[in-house]
């Protein structure tokens, strides 16, 4: 009678220890599947965001090919300039080497595509790098760009301030020469700030992290004076 007793008592151990393998497996394929769903959901979610970002963008006349810089003069060198018009160093830079770029356009050696970056818009109360990026790019449109950024710099509001207003910009390209009222409208609606972001990007991922940055045939240079800069494009032309 024990032995019959010890194998139904056998019998209630084993039957427990399958439903507790059993219970065990059930919650780790719930488990499993609760990840899964998560993960399928943040995919869904990631895919709806990336498809609910603004990705196009309209680049002015003049731009390069991949919408990236607006691009001045056709010689066999080409000089690359990632500027921010808030930046106290571009400033300085077109000061000092802006001539000579000009001159090494002018005479057919070298070509210039100029990126107007907006790194700096956290020392402005009011995004002006975006705002005078995209105003270049409405001088652009109406053919008037390096004279439109000369004034800009020579007319460069101090960091940490508001900024020219738009008002103030559209007094600028009217005095170089655009259409008030068709470079005003351009500016006040912000036509090329979608683009300004996209020259951004792509000058972020060509590895440009700081203003002035200086390019000749692609390869960053350090001395960006007018000797270096005109050393550098004689080099690139051989």
């Amino acid at each position: 009678m024990s032995s019959r007793k010890g194998q139904k008592n056998a019998a209630r151990v084993v039957r427990e220890q399958i439903a507790r393998e059993k219970r065990r497996k059930r919650t780790l394929w719930t488990s499993v599947a609760a990840v899964l769903v998560l993960l399928i959901a943040g995919g869904i979610g990631w895919a709806v965001y990336s498809s609910q970002k603004p990705t196009s963008f309209t680049a002015p006349p003049g731009a390069n090919a991949d919408g990236t810089g607006i691009v001045e003069g056709s010689g066999p060198v080409t000089i690359d300039l990632y500027e921010d018009y808030q930046c106290p160093v571009c400033k300085q830079f077109q000061e000092v080497s802006g001539a000579t770029i000009k001159q090494l356009v002018s005479d057919g050696k070298a070509k210039v595509v100029f990126h107007p970056v907006v790194f700096l818009n956290r020392f402005s109360t009011t995004e002006y790098s975006t705002r005078s990026a995209a105003a270049a790019g409405c001088a652009a449109k109406g053919g008037k760009f390096p004279e439109f950024t000369d004034q800009l710099f020579a007319k460069q509001p101090p960091e940490n301030s508001a900024g020219l207003s738009n008002a103030e910009l559209i007094d600028i390209g009217a005095g170089v020469g655009l259409n008030k009222d068709d470079f005003g409208s351009c500016v006040n609606d912000g036509t090329y700030k979608s683009w300004t972001e996209h020259v951004t990007d792509e000058a972020s991922k060509a590895g440009v992290t700081g203003t002035p940055t200086v390019k000749v045939n692609g390869k960053e240079i350090q001395d960006k004076t007018p000797d270096g800069i005109k050393a550098a494009v004689e080099a690139a032309g051989k």
